[in-house]
């Protein structure tokens, strides 16, 4: 049974234990997301917290064993977004909102009653796209667009100059769009 499994059979027999295993093996890397999101250590730390509840809440029925750093990590990255949100009603926070603007040139809009099943529709074709990328092409699209990692950041962890890595993200944009297009996305 991997580690992971072991922590998810803790959460599903309610032994508060988990969360702490949970902190201990993913803490660091948890905070690391929310805080590249928010640039606001205090406040990701509260994130952090926010997650274990979360994950408390919904473990059961989900029961994640084989994926559980990547629930956990949708959850605080949600938090951190909505906490984005929150400051930037209060003109405290841009950079997220650059990052979607980059986006949203190539994303459709749902505002349909489908929409759930639309943006998981719309996730597992950019996972489509993403796999017919290079492995240093994905991360550096991952890196920034769900990491929100800073264009220097992913330039040094790649050994890259940033406007290399401005080159990548700028052509795996227009790549994405042509492909969300063929795939039948009105853009």
């Amino acid at each position: 049974m991997t580690d992971d499994s072991r922590i998810v059979d803790l959460y599903l027999a309610r032994d508060e234990s988990a969360i702490a295993l949970t902190a201990e093996k993913y803490g660091a890397r948890l905070r690391r997301l929310a805080n590249g999101i928010l640039q606001d250590p205090q406040t990701a730390e509260e994130c952090e917290n926010d997650t274990y509840l979360k994950a408390w809440q919904s473990i059961p029925p989900h029961e994640p064993r084989e994926y559980l750093f990547s629930y956990l990590g949708e959850i605080i990255r949600n938090l951190a977004i909505n906490e984005c949100q929150k400051r930037s009603r209060l003109k405290r926070q841009a950079e997220l909102f650059e990052l979607t603007e980059e986006m949203k040139e190539i994303l459709p809009g749902n505002e349909s009653v489908e929409k759930t099943v639309e943006e998981t529709l719309l996730a597992e074709c950019i996972n489509r796209f993403l796999d017919k990328c290079t492995p240093e092409q994905r991360g550096v699209f991952i890196r920034r667009y769900w990491f929100f990692e800073p264009v220097e950041e992913i330039a040094a962890r790649y050994d890259f100059s940033a406007s290399k890595v401005k080159s990548i993200l700028y052509r795996l944009r227009k790549r994405l769009r042509v492909y969300l297009e063929e795939e039948g996305y009105e853009l």
